[in-house]
Formats: structure tokens, sequence, C-alpha cells
């Protein structure tokens, strides 16, 4: 079994080289292709009293003259020597911006994922058990309403409602104004924007979760377990629900780009300072060495999204990389 996960580990990561590669290079051509001017955002409103030698120098620094190819292959030859350039954005290394703002990302994320999974869980399960009932309608209705909802939809309603309206939340940030950085400062502030996070992905989830368990629920074991005479408490979470998790974990893979483009937009709402955030920044300057470094990492965030959850599918029913 073990061997039979190391080639599929193996061959994914064989895959995913190139397609970062590709990645990468998209990423030059699209900024090159932008018709705004790094030197302008690089500025800001300085760039009206600076004279001409002084913007001429600046481009001749920072590269902006250079072909576009040209500054792709000095960024690579920088990747492989461990250097990802400097953003011209935050104007510090692109390793310093991002080692400061993806722990708080992946803090963010991973709140999100968890509030999703067990939002989705509970709710499907209870939908699907008690099939037909007012709960089941109510979850169906809501999360086919939801599909089409974008989270920063959700993120402005929930700033209306729980933090303007309600004053229980904060806006946005890590912290309150002038307040000093603590767990219980970032746990207050995390919740909005997590929450609006989780919800959003959670429509997908709840419906495949009450769809896999009705299927499980047909299936011979669980017949065969109802004519033991086991509750039925016992039937659905201990030989229905395993089913149909199987799926579900495929399906979180699955959806770790829709939760990556997500976390983009909240955080840009909620002003949380996280790489997604970062991503904004990165493209209205046009910094070709923060949107490179930030769109491989996403793609790698996708790409080991996907592995995981195959592999957590192959360790749960190892039928699975047998067949494939």
């Amino acid at each position: 079994m073990s061997r039979e996960i190391g080639l599929l580990v193996a061959r994914r990561l064989a895959f995913a080289v190139p397609v970062l590669g590709i990645v990468a290079v998209g990423v030059f051509l699209l900024a090159a292709a932008s018709p705004f001017d790094p030197v302008y955002q690089y500025y800001g409103v300085d760039i009206f009293s600076a004279s001409d030698a002084d913007i001429a120098a600046t481009r001749e620094r920072l590269g902006l003259d250079d072909g576009v190819f040209q500054q792709l292959g000095r960024w690579l030859s920088g990747v492989l020597s461990g250097d990802l350039g400097t953003s011209r954005a935050f104007r510090q290394p692109v390793e310093q911006v991002v080692a400061e703002r993806l722990p708080w990302t992946l803090l963010l994320v991973s709140t999100a994922l968890v509030v999703a999974v067990v939002l989705a869980l509970v709710a499907g399960t209870v939908a699907a058990w008690r099939q037909g009932g007012a709960f089941d309608r109510a979850v169906t209705a809501i999360g086919h309403a939801m599909e089409g909802i974008p989270p920063f939809v959700l993120a402005l309603v929930a700033i209306a409602v729980f933090a303007l309206g309600l004053g229980w939340l904060p806006v946005a940030g890590l912290t309150d104004a002038g307040a000093a950085l603590s767990v219980g400062q970032v746990a207050r502030h995390l919740v909005l924007p997590a929450l609006v996070l989780g919800v959003s992905q959670t429509p997908w989830l709840v419906l495949h979760v009450r769809s896999s368990l009705l299927g499980a629920l047909g299936e011979d074991h669980v017949t065969g377990a109802r004519a033991r005479g086991l509750r039925e408490r016992t039937v659905v979470l201990r030989h229905a629900l395993p089913t149909a998790l199987l799926p579900f974990v495929t399906l979180l893979g699955t959806r770790i780009p829709e939760l990556v483009t997500g976390a983009v937009l909240v955080e840009t709402v909620f002003s949380w300072p996280g790489i997604a955030e970062a991503v904004v920044t990165a493209a209205l300057a046009v910094d070709f060495p923060m949107l490179a470094a930030l769109s491989v990492l996403a793609t790698a965030a996708v790409l080991a999204g996907s592995l995981l959850a195959d592999v957590a599918v192959a360790l749960a029913d190892p039928r699975v990389v047998a067949d494939g």
C-alpha cells in the first residue's frame, strides 16, 4: 500500500513542476500586457514631484526597461539560487513579505475550512437523516440559494449586520486601533472573516454530504445493519456516514481553488494582512516578482490540497489506488 501511495505522490510531484513553471511564465506575460506602468505605482503620488532623471534611474535600477523574458529569466535564476527578488509594491524582499503574511493566511484558511467541514457534516447528516422534513427542506433551499453568492457579498452583509448593526464584532484588521497584538484580539477579529469564508464554501459541501449519505443509506451493508435491529442513530453514524465521507474528502480537494479565490476577496474586504490580500496590492502595482511568487504559491497550495485529498481517500479505501 505504501508503495502505491509513494508512486501517486511521485507522479503528482512530477506533474507539479511543469505546471508551476507555466504559471510563473503566464504571470509575467499577463503583467507585461498590463496597461499600468510599474514605476508610477512604485512612486505613488511622489511621481509628480520626481524629476525625469530620477524616474529614469529608478526604471533602470528596477529593470523595468528590460524585456519581459529578460525579467523572467532574471527572476528564475534568482529563484534557483534561493532569491525570490524584491517586491516593488512592498519595497521588501519577497520572501520577507511571504514570511510575514503567510501565517495569517494559513490561520484564516484553516479556521474557515474547519467551519465549513463542521457545518457541512452536521447539517448534511441531519438533513439526510430527516429527509423530507422541515430542516431538510430549509438546508436544501438555503444551500442552492447560496451557491451563486460570492464571498465578498457575504462579507459585506456580515459587516453590515454583526459589525455595524449589532456591534458585536470588529470590522477589519488584526487588532483594535492602538491595541497590542494578542491572542484575544486576533481571535475576535478572526471570527467574521473565518465565518464568511467558511460559510461561502459550505453550500456545495453540505449538499454533497446530504446526497452521498442518502445514497449510502440505501446500500446493502446499511440495510443489513437495520435488519440486525441496530438503532437508527448507530446505522446512520457508524455504517452509512463513513461510506459517504470518501467522496466528501475528494470534494474537499476540488474546493481548494475556490477557497484560495475566496481568501483573496475576504482578506481584501476585512483588511486581513495575509498573502491573499497582498495579491491585490501586487497586481495593482504590476509587481512582477511578487505576483509570480504568490501565483506559484497559490498553485502549489491547490496541487497540495488535491494530493492530500487523494492520499486520504487512498488510505481510507486502498481499492482506489489499486483501480487507478
